[in-house]
């Protein structure tokens, strides 16, 4: 399917042709009809992408300070290649779609095969949506008018906010697509609006909408302007949808209100406020959260949970309908707003309309039906630069995930190992089809299924989200793959002995992504802990930093909690440097939400005994990860997988790396021989699963 692509790193627009989005449960697959390019939104992307590393930085200070704290722990190269990594990744653009639902996810019955619906989508011919983003369209609005429905809903959760009364007299500031929206909702409501712009047709709609105007570039005093509108009282409320970087606007929003008068921000302004301003007047100030309750809360737009209507009245979806039903009314007419149609194929040409001087307003993208080309789930990739060298006879390897880490990391490794990089799948089709180009990958899909029973492939990579890890290794060794998994193995004890017996007497390898056991610096720490006698005592320090407690990887049913989730990465290098089972451990966790500051201590079988001290309250500052062993008289300090000190060995004291190496290529090359060369699996089957279940009755407590 065709879908529009933006690149942050130049700011430059694209068609690309990736593969249809997958339908998961929960979700509506929609072809698309028509979509609306927000104005404001999308300008600003592009600026973004097309501004200078100076200016990318200066927008962004707190993504500079996390940066440079990389750059002190992890050293510079590493750093820039993260940095390059995240700014090649293309940005899908758009969220005001308009189509006809092609399927139906499993757990929706609220709509139908056929059925028009208005959605948050992209600039794409099909999208897969979650159903409470999604809104049926009266017979009465036609698909251009529908495809205004996000804008209203933004303009309509702002007017909740103001919550205004019929008479009284409201100030919009900023006359875009919202702005004029919310001219026309305020009217609706028997609000007086006064208008304020710049543009004097953006202020001919306002006025054919009802309301009053104050031309900003002929000098209209502002303030003066509002002064009379409101009879000399100050103005009951001012929203503000313009997008500016100035503090004029909530500057002049303060000045002309009246005591105790509201202020809601809907669009992007400075925020350096007068205390004075809003003190003496006892004002109230709020930011309005784009479509309303349940936007960005996980639960409501991912898992599909719906809030109570006796509680909360006006969701994102319920917002969506009734700004239909208005426009199915006549009491909201955006018609006029529509000044420009594009088919997708002519993207570039809108785009150079949203960037450029040019007058615009309501820009459409059309999509032609082009049947069921749009919605194939498989597409072939033509690599971005000269295909990689290839060894005969390597394996064949197909990737399930394309986040990330896999994108940054993991990918990037098997991408050196000489082996055949067949396909890749995502769930939604750019972040395959960047990789993809990126690497050399022959196909993207969004069918995992289908390339987890492709003869094609030899061995699979799975990096998805953990709580699918356990399904997808089945389906992997059943299809007859060897397969590679991103830690964790799986999240329970049940899904542990499904894969443990599903292994069992396969010549197929499964092998757990324990990468750090692979390090150069621990590769060495191995060769001398193997010259001494007698246990050893270790201690592994992990700055892990915080994480909220609503983040998916700290739910036990989707990440596993934290111990599980990456936990298992050091309890495996412990395991590994001592070479002997666990046979006890303890854990004591220090008291908060997440439990995540937190000591483990391992007992081995020959009386090692191993401390893990996996902390949540540190300093990003500080380098994430310290080994300190000790054995016979002997020390061996590892920081950060770039330095390694030793203390009592023989013809061994330091050695330092130029850069941070956490084994990531190694394993994946050992990986990749253990196929190719006939080898046993690089670790062994049976420490996988101790370490797996180890990880799991650790963080069950």
């Amino acid at each position: 399917m065709k879908q529009v692509l933006q690149s942050l790193r130049d700011g430059g627009t694209q068609v690309a042709n990736v593969a249809a989005p997958a339908c998961s449960s929960g979700e509506l697959l929609i072809r698309s009809k028509v979509t609306l390019v927000s104005a404001g939104t999308e300008r600003m992307l592009v600026d973004f992408g097309k501004a200078g590393w100076v200016s990318k930085a200066r927008q962004q200070p707190d993504k500079v300070r996390m940066v440079l704290d990389k750059v002190r722990t992890d050293g510079l190269a590493p750093t820039l290649e993260a940095v390059f990594s995240k700014l090649e990744q293309p940005l899908p653009l758009g969220y005001c779609n308009v189509g006809e639902i092609v399927s139906v996810g499993r757990n929706v019955s609220e709509f139908g095969e056929r059925q028009r619906v208005v959605s948050n989508g992209k600039h794409a011919e099909v999208v897969s949506v979650p159903r409470n983003l999604c809104a049926a369209i009266p017979d009465a609005v036609s698909d251009e008018e529908a495809s205004f429905t996000v804008l209203g809903a933004i303009g309509l959760q702002g007017v909740r906010l103001v919550n205004p009364t019929l008479g009284e007299c409201v100030v919009v500031i900023g006359l875009g697509l919202i702005g004029l929206i919310t001219v026309q909702l305020l009217r609706a409501n028997g609000c007086r609006v006064l208008g304020v712009d710049f543009d004097s047709s953006k202020l001919e709609l306002a006025r054919q909408f009802g309301a009053e105007t104050v031309d900003l570039s002929a000098g209209q005093d502002v303030l003066a302007s509002a002064s009379k509108f409101s009879r000399g009282r100050g103005v009951d409320a001012v929203l503000i949808t313009a997008s500016t970087k100035s503090n004029e606007p909530v500057r002049q929003a303060a000045q002309m209100s009246r005591k105790r008068g509201r202020i809601v921000l809907v669009g992007v302004t400075g925020l350096e406020l007068s205390r004075a301003d809003f003190y003496e007047k006892e004002l109230s100030f709020q930011v309005s959260c784009s479509y309303g309750p349940g936007r960005y809360d996980p639960e409501y737009e991912e898992a599909g949970f719906d809030y109570p209507v006796g509680f909360v009245r006006w969701t994102e979806q319920r917002n969506f309908e009734a700004v239909l039903d208005m426009m199915a009314s006549g009491a909201l007419d955006v018609k006029p707003m529509i000044s420009h149609r594009f088919s997708i194929d002519d993207v570039a040409e809108a785009y150079e309309l949203v960037s450029g001087s040019a007058p615009a307003l309501g820009i459409l993208l059309e999509y032609p039906d082009r049947g069921d080309e749009a919605l194939s789930a498989t597409v072939a990739v033509e690599p971005a630069s000269r295909a990689k060298t290839i060894v005969p006879g390597g394996a064949r390897i197909g990737f399930v995930g394309s986040g990330n880490y896999a994108t940054s990391v993991l990918i990037p490794a098997f991408a050196e190992t000489g082996a055949e990089l067949v396909s890749v799948s995502s769930r939604a089709g750019v972040s395959g089809f960047h990789v993809a180009r990126k690497f050399g990958i022959q196909t993207a899909t969004t069918d995992t299924d289908a390339l987890l029973a492709d003869d094609a492939v030899d061995a699979v990579v799975i990096s998805t989200r953990h709580d699918s890890h356990a399904d997808m290794v089945l389906k992997g060794l059943q299809g007859g793959k060897h397969v590679f998994v991103e830690k964790p193995l799986c999240l329970d004890m049940d899904e542990l002995r499904s894969i443990a017996e599903a292994a069992d007497g396969v010549s197929r390898h499964l092998m757990v992504g324990f990468n750090r056991r692979f390090s150069p610096l621990v590769v060495k720490m191995k060769s001398l802990l193997e010259q001494a006698s007698g246990p050893m005592s270790l201690t592994m320090t992990v700055n892990a930093g915080a994480i909220p407690a609503d983040h998916w990887t700290q739910d036990p049913k989707v990440g596993g909690g934290r111990i599980v989730g990456e936990g298992c990465h050091f309890i495996d290098l412990l395991r590994h440097l001592v070479g002997r089972p666990v046979m006890a451990w303890s854990r004591h966790s220090m008291d908060s939400q997440c439990s995540d500051t937190t000591t483990i201590v391992l007992k081995f079988e020959d009386g090692s005994i191993g401390t893990i001290h996996y902390f949540a309250n540190g300093n990003r500052a500080v380098a994430k990860e310290r080994l300190e062993v000790f054995v016979g008289g002997k020390v061996l300090h590892l920081d950060n997988f770039r330095s390694l000190r030793g203390w009592g060995w023989k013809g061994f004291s330091k050695t330092k790396l130029w850069r941070q190496d956490k084994g990531q290529k190694a394993c994946a090359q050992a990986f990749v021989d253990s196929i190719t060369k006939g080898r046993a699996s690089p670790i062994p089957l049976d420490e996988v699963l101790e370490v797996s279940r180890l990880s799991i009755e650790i963080a069950q407590g």
